[in-house]
């Protein structure tokens, strides 16, 4: 595995984390942090799933 996509991964659920919690100020929209956590987590999985095929 590459460092470029462990960056790439660790990137994009970083964000997605930074981003959750800003959401979870406002508790009405724990459900909308819970959907952009569980589509990074997805994201990163094709990420590192695609990688692996194509490297």
């Amino acid at each position: 595995m590459s460092l470029e996509c462990y960056q790439k991964m660790y990137a994009l659920l970083c964000c997605a984390a930074s981003d959750a919690v800003d959401l979870l100020e406002e508790p009405e929209k724990s459900l909308q942090a819970k959907c952009l956590l569980e589509q990074a987590l997805l994201t990163a999985e094709e990420l590192y799933v695609t990688w692996e095929e194509s490297h």
